[in-house]
């Protein structure tokens, strides 16, 4: 993920792992992520995501108990959270897929102003992000346990949101795959009614075929229009961190392609 600046702490290096609790729940209720937050919420539809339970450091599991309570949700579809309680009146944009954090963590610094509602399945991610957010005093991030398209259906209000961000959303390069792809017609339908009108919509990838159908998909919708003027890629904003994985892509000659759009 981001490079850090040099004054900005990186999580403790542990390598051991905290005992698992009830079989493959790692955490008990309330002090950590579920392991199937939605339960009988879950739809048979096709996913864009794979949930990814691996090795949690001692680090992350101490960040996880600490913070869960206060800063952490399970997305479970059966309520609608109240975002201004959340984050104190702040505007609030939502983040799909954060990885390890580090980016997310950094535009919260930078940006006191905004919340983060901060959404992913990977557990060792979610408690790097609280411990990056614990030890820097970061309030203004939460971070959201599960499915997001049941968080945006169940537990968002209409024009709830003041932003989203997607980035680098996992490709599903083969094929047949695709229909497993984030950035489809019906997942901004839905995105759009949870957005208030001028808000935007920032998307990255540096998978080529991907971005072109990610313009051509958001240029097509009826609620989306694309900030830049030739309808075209936007420059990456500075608010936007280059992160480890995009500066190796970079380096292998990867193009990262931006997009904003605006809700309209």
């Amino acid at each position: 993920m981001s490079e850090l600046p040099e004054n900005f702490p990186h999580p403790a290096a542990a390598p051991a792992q905290p005992p698992a609790r009830r079989g493959s729940q790692r955490f008990a209720p309330g002090e950590g992520p579920l392991p199937d937050p939605a339960g009988s919420h879950h739809e048979r539809r096709i996913r864009s995501f794979q949930p990814r339970r691996s090795r949690v450091t001692t680090g992350q599991a101490e960040a996880m108990l600490k913070r869960w309570p206060d800063w952490g949700l399970d997305i479970d579809g059966k309520r609608v959270l109240d975002l201004a309680e959340m984050f104190d009146g702040l505007p609030v944009v939502l983040e799909i897929g954060f990885g390890m954090g580090e980016a997310t963590a950094q535009m919260a610094a930078a940006d006191p102003g905004t919340g983060i509602l901060a959404v992913d399945v990977h557990t060792p991610g979610q408690g790097n992000l609280l411990g990056l957010a614990d030890r820097n005093g970061l309030t203004n991030i939460r971070v959201a346990n599960g499915d997001a398209i049941i968080l945006l259906r169940e537990m968002l209000a209409t024009d709830a949101l003041d932003g989203c961000r997607v980035y680098f959303p996992d490709p599903w390069p083969k094929a047949r795959h695709h229909k497993r792809r984030l950035i489809q017609p019906e997942f901004l339908s839905l995105l759009a009614t949870r957005m208030k009108p001028g808000a935007v919509l920032h998307c990255a990838t540096d998978w080529e075929e991907y971005a072109v159908q990610m313009l051509e998909v958001l240029s097509a919708h009826p609620d989306f229009e694309n900030t830049q003027d030739d309808g075209g890629y936007a420059p990456r904003p500075d608010f936007r961190p280059l992160t480890r994985f995009e500066g190796q892509g970079l380096d292998k000659g990867h193009v990262v392609h931006d997009l904003l759009f605006r809700r309209k």
